[in-house]
C-alpha cells in the first residue's frame, strides 16, 4: 500500500506535465493560425513543450523506472481531458462553407 502511495505524486505530476504540454499544444495552435509568421510560433512551442515535458519526465522519476511509467500514464491520461475542456461548444463548420465557393 505504501508503495501505490509513494507514486501518487508521480501520476500526479504526470497529469499536469501532459495539461502543460498538450494545453500549451492548444494555446500554440490558436495563436499560430492568426500569426504572420507560424513557423515561428510552432517550432518555438515545439521545443519549449518538449525541453520542459522531458525535464520534467528526468526530475520526476529520479532513476526509477516505475515513477517514469507513472509519469508517463498520468501524462497520457492529460489528453483526453485536455482535449474535452478545450473542445469548443460550436459545431464544426465545413471547409467548403467557410472559404465560400471555388474561383
Amino acid at each position: 500500500m505504501n508503495e501505490i502511495l509513494s507514486l501518487m505524486p508521480a501520476l500526479v505530476a504526470g497529469v499536469l506535465l501532459g495539461a502543460m504540454f498538450f494545453g500549451g499544444l492548444w494555446w500554440t495552435v490558436l495563436k499560430g493560425m492568426a500569426s504572420t509568421r507560424p513557423a515561428l510560433w510552432f517550432f518555438g512551442s515545439l521545443l519549449l513543450r518538449t525541453s520542459t515535458t522531458m525535464a520534467g519526465f528526468y526530475i520526476i522519476s529520479d532513476g526509477h523506472w516505475e515513477k517514469l511509467l507513472i509519469c508517463l500514464l498520468g501524462f497520457t491520461v492529460a489528453r483526453p481531458i485536455v482535449t474535452r475542456l478545450t473542445r469548443s461548444n460550436e459545431k464544426p463548420t465545413r471547409l467548403a462553407e467557410e472559404t465560400g465557393h471555388a474561383p
